[in-house]
């Protein structure tokens, strides 16, 4: 209720009789606090924060209404009590606290001694209408618009945040439309902000028309961003929104929710400048190390079928070796002296730092051989994480090293043919003088009798079995298929994964077998037909480790519905059991890997399951994205997974089956 006061006021007099009505200029150290006042609930520090930012800025508008304090004698005191109006004294308070004005400052004030205090004073909070929040988002526009003032300085006029402000602009631009439709109930202020997360009048009405019976907020926003670019994606964190845009490129940012940086407007853009920068870094790397070719790709080109070759380890001279030795025995020593000091004198510090540099400087003691990096080249690929990743040694089938003519071919004997002589069959087979070559049908004849001999010599030795199997395997895993030197016919396929899961090979299990492969193929030799000597000299702990690495490969446990194989699926579990698998190692519960991707009862069942009924209580009643958002920390660190990711306990392990001794 807004009194208007009377058209001069009168000094204060606490010995002269008052009328009611009257309008007094009472020092602000005069006015007390009312009992009568019906708001019991104290006024919150951010109301009387923005009251004081209003007061400051355009004057107290409206003059609080007071009666006279009178003692136990029925006298006035020289107080007076606030009766309607405790926030506006509150405020001028807490600008006196800051000495923006004086304890003693005049406030202009409406005397009231007709009305029952108690009455008027809830009659003030009760006989009220607020504004509609449509009146005021237009109104702050307004403010902005014909004013031209900044969101910093509405904000200090009305005692808000800055970012409140932009808030209510953002809303006041929505289209006149669905602001129309707000005013009449027909639209929440959830789903209003959900629009007004671009200020695109046409694409705000033309999600609306297309809405059905799910008009949820987080559906609005993805529609309204359905063709922008998330800042979190690879290529905007690869490129890096500065760059985007110094380039002229245009972000789009929710004022309404945590969006981790808006969505970037122009994909075509972000492409452009992704693919320049990995071009860049792909042409500096060849100019550095020298490649043929050096390729930049958005995607690892999967299936090209090129063969690809690896570091190998260099031998060092004499002196570069002991240098080396001996760095690291002095980088030994000062671990074992001082491992457990947990602040190191700055000089110790220093000196690991110096062998540390020192050592990198020599390498990590392999090379690519000259005569490969000047055939092969190298592909610069966006990782899943937005970092380049630099992949080297492929060679493509015209960078081939040509083939040495085969000048002698094997004689039906075992022995070696002379150069032109074909094997052929009896009826025309030309005429030798020496012995002549057998027959294809004998030569089938024979080697079959041989094969099954191999395969029952094989059989009854297991350690050979071993040997022979993981050489198949081994030449499958590292070397092209047309270059395959083993009579063991194994079949070994490795799934796609990153199809179902992109990113996958980047997890922490990912890396490790990248690691552990790379680690293989630099020991292996670079020729398929030496890969036996390598494979028959390792000692049976090495054998079984490039077994399991070349097997692992083979694994597919993806339960794809357009492949059903249930007993594929069983036998993953039995697996996983035997392995004793703990994906606690290489996989987490985060928003964008699960809770971000199921519904709200499976949220709060995880969070249940992690973190006990209380804490899903306390998030159950959030919207979804929040409630996702809130189960990520209550889960993390719990070793929380979903069903399927788990392992059932192994009730009774089987035995090791012991290799035979050689």
């Amino acid at each position: 209720m807004r009194l208007q006061p009377a058209p001069r006021s009168k000094p204060m007099n606490a010995q002269a009789v008052i009328e009611s009505g009257s309008v007094l200029d009472i020092p602000l150290n005069k006015l007390k606090k009312s009992s009568k006042n019906a708001r019991k609930t104290p006024h919150g520090e951010a109301a009387i924060e923005a009251l004081a930012a209003s007061i400051a800025a355009k004057g107290l508008l409206q003059a609080p209404v007071v009666e006279p304090e009178t003692g136990e004698d029925g006298e006035p005191t020289g107080f007076y009590l606030v009766t309607i109006g405790e926030g506006r004294r509150l405020a001028l308070l807490l600008r006196a606290k800051r000495k923006e004005i004086r304890k003693t400052e005049p406030v202009r004030c409406v005397v009231d001694t007709a009305n029952d205090p108690h009455e008027i004073s809830l009659d003030e909070n009760v006989t009220r209408t607020d504004m509609h929040p449509a009146d005021q988002f237009e109104a702050f526009r307004r403010l902005s618009d014909e004013r031209g003032l900044s969101a910093e300085d509405i904000g200090a006029r009305f005692g808000v945040s800055a970012h409140v402000v932009r808030q209510r602009l953002r809303l006041g631009a929505v289209s006149p439309k669905l602001m129309a439709i707000y005013r009449e109930d027909g639209l929440t202020l959830d789903q209003l902000m959900a629009f007004a997360v671009s200020e695109d009048h046409e694409r705000q009405e033309q999600v609306y028309d297309q809405l059905s019976w799910n008009r949820s907020a987080a559906l609005i926003r993805r529609a309204m961003t359905e063709a922008k670019v998330p800042a979190t994606d690879r290529r905007a964190v690869f490129v890096g929104m500065d760059a985007y845009a110094a380039a002229g490129g245009q972000t789009l940012r929710d004022l309404f929710t945590e969006d981790g940086g808006g969505w970037l407007e122009d994909a075509a853009l972000l492409d452009r400048l992704a693919s320049e920068k990995l071009e860049a870094i792909a042409a500096e790397v060849r100019e550095r190390e020298g490649w043929k070719w050096a390729t930049a790709c958005l995607d690892y080109p999967h299936g090209h079928g090129w063969r690809r070759v690896y570091p190998r380890p260099v031998e060092r001279a004499a002196d570069e070796a002991a240098q080396i030795a001996a760095l690291s025995e002095e980088y030994d020593a000062l671990v074992s002296q001082w491992d457990a000091v947990e602040d190191l004198p700055p000089e110790v510090e220093a000196r690991f730092k110096e062998i540390d540099a020192a050592l990198d400087v020599f390498g990590d003691g392999t090379a690519y051989d000259p005569d490969e990096v000047a055939r092969g080249g190298v592909f610069v690929v966006l990782g899943h994480d937005g970092q380049a990743r630099i992949e080297r040694g492929l060679i493509r089938p015209e960078d081939e090293a040509p083939e040495p003519s085969a000048e002698t071919e094997a004689d039906g004997e075992g022995g070696i043919a002379e150069p032109g002589h074909d094997i052929g069959t009896v009826d025309d087979e030309p005429e030798y003088e020496g012995v002549a070559p057998l027959s294809e049908r004998l030569v089938l004849d024979l080697t079959a009798h041989k094969t099954m001999g191999l395969r029952d010599a094989l059989a009854a030795n297991p350690t050979l079995a071993l040997t022979a199997l993981v050489h198949a395997l081994a030449l499958k895993t590292f070397y092209p298929p047309y270059d395959q030197s083993s009579c063991v016919e194994v079949k070994l396929v490795s799934a796609y994964l990153d199809g179902h899961a992109p990113g996958v090979s980047e997890s922490p299990a990912g890396r490790r077998i990248a690691e552990r492969h790379e680690g293989w193929a630099q020991r292996l030799p670079r020729e398929s037909g030496d890969a036996w000597g390598f494979v028959a000299g390792l000692d049976g702990g090495e054998l079984l480790d490039l077994l399991a690495h070349c097997v692992s490969l083979g694994v597919n446990a993806v339960r794809n519905p357009m492949d059903r194989k249930p007993g594929a699926w069983a036998h993953a579990e039995v697996l996983a059991q035997a392995a004793g698998l703990d994906m606690t190692r290489t996989w987490a519960p985060t928003v964008a890997s699960y809770l971000g991707r199921v519904t709200k009862p499976r949220i709060l069942e995880a969070v249940r399951e992690a973190a006990g009924d209380d804490a899903a209580e306390r998030i159950a009643g959030l919207k979804k994205s929040e409630m996702a958002d809130a189960a990520e920390p209550l889960i993390a660190g719990t070793g929380w997974v979903p069903p399927l990711l788990r392992t059932a306990q192994v009730e009774a392990a089987p035995e090791a089956v012991p290799m035979a001794a050689e």
